[in-house]
């Protein structure tokens, strides 16, 4: 199954996991090579230890032709005779020492002349005395050349036995060299080898450590400064938008051609929204002054016809009743024009600790009368305990277009209930009603001016009911009903913040 990268700290670990394998690959290739090196050292040396052996066999064989049998084994002057004899055959094999052997008595003569101490060597390796006289018994057994090999953890050494033919009884020629495995060319191309991997994967591993760490740290920063704005509220009031921050660079040129992207697409974005807020705003401007004509212009047509009707008219009772739809008329624009003054002047919370469960009793007890005017009832449900920060004039308010709203759509027999919820730093007030519910073409542009689906509504109410939430750093949504309605109904919510106070 393929790997599947999703990030750039993986493909990092994944590249430094391909740099270690390859580094354990090289470093096998290494030793393998050693091995092969040291393995190429003992046969040279085997070779050599062996023509050692027959040169000294050679050698002994003419001594052997000129001998004419007087000295003795053991003699002084055998013995010098025959270590002259294995100087000669060794002179000319570096690093091989050897000597004769007898099997009467043991060592018969011994030289190292490529010796490189301090001194010509005469004295028998104590440490390998074993091996020596094993390997003559061996040759004088067998009677053919006879060779082994013993191997140490620092050097292997390659000893070899020869038959001697001549007048000394069951003589024997070894030579015997040394091969150090942890000296030499090889050796030092195999440490230099580990040094560098050594060096390379530990470079290696503190470079990606170091550019995981750095990442990180600038990716980190860079999420900081494009979180979300707390002023936002966790997510923003009602149409509540926020330009991108101007990050500042990283220090990593990669990343800073990103950040400048981001800013540079942060400066276009903030222009667009610009002006599509100008034109979200003329827009508006003009919905609001048709809305305002519209309903201008029905009661000035109202008043004119029944001014003209009543001028016309002999009866005396017309002028009365015209004066009376003219006043009913002035009063409706009067109110229009309160509420559009309302909605559009800047609204301050003057925040005080507001007791809910009172608030909610009062609203609903204002509307006592134009309830039971059509049949409804107002039921306050709970109301959290405590006292958030609100401005109580403003909250009533937006109470009172609630409740009037729900009041006027419910059916006689209906139900408006009233509540108020604490969950978490939020309160959320509810008003629901029982009536038809609100038409799916009316729910984009609810809360927009001169928006209603009453014939004798203004639209205003709802909108004055978002500034006011909008003033408290809220907002209001239309919400699902409660399960206890009848109906499908509407159901508004105005979501306010808890701020803490002395008492809450």
């Amino acid at each position: 199954m393929a790997l599947r990268l999703h990030s750039l700290r993986a493909h990092l670990l994944a590249l430094w996991v391909l740099l270690l394998a390859s580094a354990a690959a090289t470093a096998y290739l290494l030793s393998e090579v050693y091995t092969q090196s040291a393995a190429v050292q003992v046969a040279q040396a085997e070779i050599e230890v062996a023509r050692a052996c027959r040169e000294i066999g050679d050698r002994f064989a003419f001594f052997s032709a000129g001998w004419n049998g007087s000295a003795a084994e053991g003699d002084e002057t055998l013995t010098r005779q025959l270590t002259d004899v294995v100087v000669t055959a060794l002179a000319s094999h570096p690093g091989v020492e050897g000597g004769i052997w007898t099997a009467r008595g043991g060592s018969a003569a011994y030289a190292f002349p490529t010796y490189e101490g301090t001194g010509p060597k005469t004295d028998l390796p104590a440490a390998e005395i074993d091996t020596i006289r094993r390997i003559n018994a061996e040759t004088l057994t067998a009677e053919r050349p006879v060779a082994t090999r013993r191997v140490a953890r620092t050097q292997t050494l390659v000893v070899q036995g020869c038959p001697l033919r001549g007048p000394l009884q069951g003589a024997t020629a070894w030579t015997m060299a040394r091969v150090y495995t942890d000296q030499g060319r090889a050796y030092g191309q195999l440490l230099a080898g580990f040094g560098f991997l050594a060096a390379t994967v530990l470079g290696s591993a503190l470079l990606l450590g170091r550019l995981l760490l750095v990442l990180g740290r600038r990716i980190a920063r860079l999420e900081g400064e494009l979180g979300p704005d707390p002023r936002d509220g966790g997510g923003g009031g009602e149409g509540g938008h926020a330009d991108l921050p101007r990050l500042a660079p990283t220090g990593l040129r990669e990343l800073d051609r990103l950040v400048e992207a981001l800013n540079a697409a942060g400066g276009r974005l903030a222009a667009a929204r610009r002006r599509a807020a100008e034109a979200e705003r003329l827009a508006a401007l003009g919905q609001l002054t048709a809305g305002i004509a519209h309903e201008i212009r029905n009661p000035l047509a109202a008043i004119r016809l029944k001014a003209e009707n009543a001028l016309a008219s002999a009866d005396p009772a017309r002028p009365r009743a015209a004066l009376d739809l003219v006043l009913t008329q002035v009063a409706r624009m009067d109110r229009l024009l309160r509420d559009l003054l309302s909605l559009t002047q800047p609204r301050v919370p003057a925040l005080a600790p507001t007791d809910l469960a009172g608030l909610l009793a009062e609203s609903a007890h204002l509307h006592d009368d134009l309830a039971r005017a059509h049949a409804v009832r107002i039921a306050v449900g709970a109301a959290a305990a405590g006292r958030p920060l609100l401005d109580e004039a403003q909250v009533r308010r937006a109470l009172d277009n609630l409740l009037l709203n729900a009041i006027q759509h419910s059916p006689a027999g209906g139900t408006v209930r009233l509540s108020a919820l604490r969950e978490g730093d939020r309160v959320r007030i509810r008003v629901s009603d029982e009536g038809p519910g609100v038409p799916e073409a009316l729910r984009p542009r609810l809360f927009e001016p001169f928006v209603t689906g009453r014939p004798d509504g203004t639209g205003l109410g709802l909108a004055l009911v978002r500034e006011i939430a909008r003033a408290h750093g809220g907002q209001v949504r239309l919400a699902a009903p409660p399960p206890e309605a009848p109906g499908p109904g509407a159901t508004f919510e105005l979501d306010l913040p808890w701020p803490p106070s002395p008492t809450s």
